[in-house]
């Protein structure tokens, strides 16, 4: 920001002395840069910039990550009072368990996996959908019974009203191919370690275990992978465009779930 093109300094008019033709002093009215305007005086314009994370990811994270830079820092707060889904993908591996869940754990026990099919695998993943089903209609505070019930399932607005622990709203295998395997997984309120948790989890209740090989988060809320900039892209030109692209869809959104 302080590398672009700074405006002109401020003028203001002053009264200088000055000699006419007949050697009398008088004054003449001259516009001349205001000295505290001056970059030189001024410094840097841009000291301080309020940026703002919303869903945060850990270390050991990828993905979709919102930042706020401004005023952008209470859309953030209007964002996440709207409750609004991530999608992740997340990769396991069968036949092991680590003590932390993820691949660079330390190592705990090895079991066999052969017996994993991918209908015993879809078959775990519809209890674990329909159980937080449950829990996602419980937490939301609504008479399923009424008619705004049925207009908010249409749309797919049904959410937590408030605090509520992690809700899963849909899994599916993406692809599974021993003892590598990959999910698609819809959440609320969710962290990455309670995903490879859910990873675990699932390896017990087949019989065996398994390890997190990778959690992606590929969108939140209406910011999806499109959207997301690369460090490469870490400039002021790309930024600008990034935000100027994502304001009315952020608007949209605030406006139909608010």
């Amino acid at each position: 920001l302080n590398a672009v093109p700074r405006r002109a300094p401020q003028q203001h008019v002053r009264f200088l002395p000055s000699r006419g033709d007949g050697e009398a002093m008088g004054l003449v009215a001259v516009r001349v840069p205001v000295l505290a305007d001056h970059p030189l005086v001024r410094g840097p314009q841009f000291r301080r910039l309020k940026i703002g994370a919303g869903h945060r990811l850990d270390v050991k994270a990828s993905g979709v990550l919102v930042l706020g830079i401004g005023h952008g820092n209470k859309l953030l707060t209007d964002l996440y009072n709207c409750h609004l889904t991530k999608v992740y993908t997340v990769g396991g591996l069968f036949g092991k368990a680590t003590n932390d869940f993820s691949d660079t754990g330390k190592l705990l026990e090895k079991t066999t996996f052969d017996h994993i099919t991918r209908e015993k695998l879809e078959r775990i993943l519809a209890v674990i959908q329909g159980t937080n089903h449950k829990a996602l209609l419980t937490y939301s505070n609504i008479d399923m019974k009424t008619q705004e019930a049925y207009e908010l399932a249409v749309k797919g607005l049904i959410c937590p009203m408030g605090k509520s622990p992690p809700i899963i709203t849909a899994i599916r295998c993406l692809q599974l191919g021993l003892p590598e395997f990959q999910l698609e997984i819809h959440c609320l309120h969710e962290t990455q370690q309670y995903l490879r948790k859910i990873v675990h989890e699932i390896g017990l209740e087949l019989k065996s275990s398994a390890t997190c090989t990778q959690v992606r988060r590929i969108r939140d809320g209406v910011f999806t992978l499109d959207d997301a900039l690369l460090r490469a892209q870490w400039n002021l030109q790309s930024i600008q465009n990034a935000i100027s692209d994502c304001q009315l869809k952020v608007k949209m959104e605030l406006e139909k779930t608010l």
